[in-house]
């Protein structure tokens, strides 16, 4: 009987020392990436079972705050961090990229069934207010032959800080002159018109469930919700739809990426180029508050480097391009 019980007490114990033995990452922000991530963070896990690593879809605002606080092990953003932001880190914080994807126009309008096209004005008007219902002559210019219904305009925006807003506002500060002299670039803008939801997940629920109504989501929100999305004419004219390609002709408008990795790659010249198109950022802190989560995270980056760009374009994200990610895994031997 003493044995048995001994038995038991030394199985319980080497359980609870397997289980202690396990390391968790803990990290927060974007929701563009978080299909991506969250296959990459369960692989990584499935390859090492003593790792976990948590990853809270709240959005780029929310992840830059907890970074800054220190209450993550990294942040996630699809807009990098300003001059200020980074001025309040306690040590220094390293834009890492990890993939690109493309901002689309969804829109719920039962009847239309021809895939629309926006131009760079058109597409202002409607987010600024100025158009405001379906059937104006600047959405039926573009659109020939498209019989468009008398209805109201129902613009959805996101309500939370957001690296998707940044790149769609970005996108409209470069190209309108009302937007960029309103409105402005940024996770979160003062929306001259339209309903707040939180998230790509809000945005895409929102749109589906409102008739009439617009918005904006990463490219995986729309195809996975099996929404329509229409076509952007880029900065050489041409009308092009988001895809792995098109967003990976505006990455290779970049001729010099900057050391830090902050770069905007929206309204990008070449006539294939998708011109609502990012990176997005891991945010990496300098120095971890645990050396053993360190190497981790390091650790982490290199396999995301060596296998995780291949499972990009399955999920609509075009992969970094072979001389970014060079310099990414140059720069991931600098952090310690």
């Amino acid at each position: 009987m003493i044995r048995r019980l001994a038995f038991v007490f030394c199985s319980t114990l080497l359980v609870c020392c397997a289980a202690a033995a396990q390391t968790t990452l803990n990290g927060a922000g974007a929701t563009f990436p978080y299909p991506i991530y969250s296959k990459w963070f369960s692989e990584y896990h499935n390859q090492h079972p003593d790792i976990q690593i948590n990853y809270q879809s709240i959005g780029s605002g929310g992840g830059i705050r907890q970074v800054l606080a220190g209450t993550v092990d990294f942040g996630a953003s699809d807009g990098p961090m300003t001059d200020d932001q980074l001025s309040q880190a306690k040590t220094k914080i390293y834009h890492i990229p990890t993939v690109l994807g493309s901002v689309v126009p969804v829109y719920n309008l039962p009847g239309v069934s021809t895939e629309l096209k926006f131009t760079p004005q058109v597409l202002s008007d409607i987010f600024v207010g100025k158009i405001v219902n379906w059937n104006d002559p600047a959405i039926a210019k573009v659109n020939p032959g498209v019989k468009f219904p008398n209805q109201p305009v129902l613009v959805v925006h996101r309500s939370d800080g957001s690296g998707t807003t940044y790149c769609f506002t970005d996108y409209l500060s470069k190209i309108s002159n009302d937007w960029r002299s309103g409105p402005g670039k940024g996770t979160s803008v003062k929306w001259p018109v339209g309903l707040g939801a939180k998230g790509n997940e809000g945005v895409s629920g929102m749109v589906r469930q409102m008739e009439g109504s617009i918005g904006y989501v990463e490219l995986i929100y729309a195809v996975q919700n099996k929404m329509s999305y229409g076509s952007m004419q880029n900065a050489s004219g041409n009308f092009v739809k988001a895809s792995l390609d098109s967003t990976a002709a505006a990455a290779a408008s970049v001729k010099s990426m900057p050391p830090d990795f902050r770069v905007s790659i929206t309204n990008a010249p070449g006539k294939d180029a998708y011109p609502i198109s990012t990176f997005t950022w891991l945010l990496i802190p300098a120095q971890a508050k645990e050396a053993s989560k360190q190497k981790i995270i390091l650790d982490f980056l290199n396999w995301m480097l060596d296998s995780g760009e291949s499972m990009a374009a399955q999920l609509t994200y075009a992969p970094l391009p072979q001389e970014v990610a060079t310099k990414v895994r140059a720069t991931v031997k600098q952090i310690h």
